[in-house]
């Protein structure tokens, strides 16, 4: 007995139509997309220069992101934030890093969680974080960035392009 044309058809089309999803590692993975500097208004209303540090990510296991917990100021700073920045200033043409143990607003952000329905966890997509400068301290500097998540992977280490300060300070 031969097998119609059709559902040979059907079955070669049905195996063809659904790829298999891309696996990815359990470890996230950041890429620099842009940095904008620009002014916008804060809650009170007062114009605030704010730099917007847009990136890719992807993570194959999917567990991006932290809760808010009632024992936040009772845990290290790696199990409170999953976002960490390091700032580098240009000195004599050279980058240094910049202490930030003293500032009050540290460079750490949290990631809310992104979770994902159904059986494929794997994430992708841009995640864009906006910094806010009440003061501006540097002429130029840039940004090293990695992304931490919940089962403490750490991602590789991305920089940002060069963030020049010097027109912002003659109009603020």
């Amino acid at each position: 007995m031969r097998t119609p044309a059709y559902i040979l058809i059907l079955i070669s089309v049905i195996l063809t139509g659904c790829p298999t999803p891309k696996v990815l590692p359990d470890v996230p993975r950041v890429e620099f997309q842009s940095f904008i500097l620009e002014e916008k208004p804060n809650p009170l209303g007062s114009l605030v220069l704010t730099g917007d540090l847009t990136f890719y990510f992807e993570d194959g296991d999917g567990d991006i992101g932290f809760l808010t917990g009632i024992d936040d100021e009772l845990r290290p700073d790696s199990a409170k934030y999953n976002l960490f920045l390091t700032l580098h200033e240009m000195v004599d043409g050279v980058y240094r890093e910049i202490d930030t143990s003293e500032l009050e607003s540290k460079p750490f952000y949290r990631i809310p969680p992104l979770d994902r329905e159904g059986q494929n966890k794997t994430l992708k997509g841009e995640i864009e974080v906006e910094i806010e400068y009440y003061t501006i301290d540097y002429d130029t500097l840039k940004y090293t960035f990695y992304l931490m998540d919940r089962s403490f992977n750490r991602s590789n280490v991305d920089t940002t392009t060069e963030i020049i300060f010097l027109d912002w300070k003659e109009k603020l």
